[in-house]
C-alpha cells in the first residue's frame, strides 16, 4: 500500500489532536507535522513534500479558502471544519472532501480513502514504459521516454514531451506516484526532469532542449544522488 506524507493546519487544540489521533491510527498515513496557524503550514509546504493536506477553514491572519486561493499546493486537500456554508466553494477549488466537524473515523477514512480512488483512475501503470494523465475529459497515453520535463502550475501541470506539450489536471504528487523515480526527478517545487533528455548542468541550472531549468537546495541533493547513481 502507498504511504501518505500529511500535515494538519488547525487552530482549534481539541480539533487537532482528534485529527492527529485518526491520522496516527491510520497506517498508510504519516504525519511530518501540525500547526495551528496557515502561514507556518504554507511555509512548511513550500519546502517539503507533502502528499495531504488537512485543512481548517476559520483561523486567523489567513483563513483556509484564502490559503487555497493564493497559493499553488502540489498535494491533495481534506477540509476540516466547523461550518456547512464553505462546502462549495471548497469544492470550487478541487479539494479531496469536506469534512465536517465533529466527523467519525469512519467519515475520515472515508475521505483519505479518495485519494486511492482517484490514483487507481489515474494511473494505470501497464508497465513503466508509459502512464495515463487525465487531460480535460479523457485519459491521454505518455510515453515515459519521450518527456523531457515536466512544470507544475496553479491549476494544471504541464508536460513537455519531444513532439507536443501535454496539460494535464493532476498535480505534482499524483504525477510522482506514476512516474519512475529513477527516470524521472523532482528538481523543483515547479519543475521534474527526464534525467536521460538532461544536456547539461551548471551550478544550479539544467538545460534541456534548449530550456533552462532550475535546481533548488529542497531537492538538491537528491537530484545528484539521482544522477550519480
Amino acid at each position: 500500500m502507498i504511504n501518505y506524507s500529511c500535515i494538519i493546519i488547525e487552530d482549534e487544540p481539541l480539533a487537532l489532536e482528534r485529527t492527529k489521533g485518526f491520522v496516527e491510527k491510520t497506517p498508510f498515513l504519516k504525519l511530518l507535522g501540525t500547526f495551528d496557524n496557515a502561514l507556518e503550514g504554507l511555509t512548511f509546504l513550500k519546502s517539503n513534500q507533502v502528499n495531504l493536506l488537512f485543512l481548517d477553514i476559520n483561523m486567523d491572519e489567513l483563513t483556509g479558502i484564502e490559503l487555497l486561493k493564493s497559493s499553488q499546493l502540489n498535494c491533495e486537500v481534506i477540509i476540516t471544519t466547523a461550518y456547512s456554508e464553505y462546502a462549495l466553494t471548497g469544492y470550487e477549488l478541487n479539494v479531496t472532501d469536506y469534512l465536517l466537524k465533529p466527523f467519525s473515523y469512519e467519515r475520515f477514512l472515508q475521505a483519505v480513502n479518495k485519494i486511492h480512488d482517484k490514483k487507481s483512475v489515474y494511473s494505470n501503470e501497464i508497465n513503466s514504459k508509459y502512464i495515463f494523465v487525465k487531460t480535460e475529459n479523457r485519459l491521454e497515453k505518455v510515453n515515459i521516454d519521450d518527456i523531457l520535463f515536466i512544470e507544475g502550475m496553479r491549476d494544471y501541470s504541464r508536460i513537455h514531451t519531444i513532439t507536443k506539450k501535454i496539460m494535464t489536471l493532476q498535480n505534482f504528487s499524483e504525477l510522482e506516484e506514476l512516474l519512475p523515480a529513477n527516470l524521472i526527478c523532482r528538481v523543483h517545487k515547479s519543475y521534474m526532469v527526464s534525467i536521460s533528455k538532461i544536456e547539461e548542468i551548471e551550478r544550479s541550472r539544467i538545460k534541456i532542449s534548449n530550456q533552462i531549468i532550475p535546481i533548488s537546495e529542497t531537492y538538491r541533493n537528491h537530484f545528484f544522488s539521482q544522477i550519480n547513481s
